[in-house]
């Protein structure tokens, strides 16, 4: 680990408070859940929080059986890397961080559905892959991450099967969040 060379006290209600330069360097967001560890020299570990992280290998099993059942090439996300996927070579794409463009997407919120006349939405700045369609994973009031499917080589606009496919499985996986 690097030392950043700056001294925080922790004040009477035990916060601690954390410089904009290194929250913004490491896409930590105001509100965002943090884990807090200790290590065996004494230190103190902050460690961004995924919740959705928590189930990656059921994202990862949701993935597959939406690919398999209709040959739609899936992406699941939460707010920093793609957790999961499937129809795609797993090593261009697993745990990667996910594009600005798609960061900004998740914050506000919003479904995405690619048209011929759209701008492409990359999932992850080093690859080729561009989001067909996306909805994101909202679970009690926050937004977690995102499912969503990856344009085929005809770059043809969602149907309304992959479009309802991509809904279900965030909602789904926002429940299983809630549970």
């Amino acid at each position: 680990m690097k030392a950043t060379g700056i001294v925080r006290r922790i004040d009477d209600l035990g916060r601690v408070v954390i410089p904009k330069e290194i929250r913004r360097s490491l896409r930590i967001r105001e509100g965002e859940p943090l884990e807090i560890y200790t290590d065996q020299e004494g230190g103190v570990v902050f460690k961004k929080y995924s919740p959705i992280g928590e189930v990656g290998d059921f994202t990862m099993q949701y993935a597959e059986a939406i690919n398999k059942s209709s040959g739609i090439s899936v992406a699941i996300c939460d707010l920093d890397n793609v957790i999961a996927v499937a129809g795609v070579p797993k090593k261009e794409y697993l745990e990667k961080p996910i594009s600005n463009p798609l960061s900004n997407l998740l914050e506000r919120r919003q479904i995405y559905s690619s048209t011929s006349t759209a701008d492409e939405l990359s999932v992850i700045d080093s690859a080729d892959g561009k989001v067909s369609y996306l909805s994101p994973i909202v679970s009690e009031g926050s937004v977690i991450g995102a499912v969503m499917s990856l344009q085929s080589s005809e770059k043809t606009a969602p149907d309304e099967t992959e479009k309802k496919l991509i809904n279900t499985g965030a909602l789904f996986l926002a429940k299983q969040m809630e549970i």
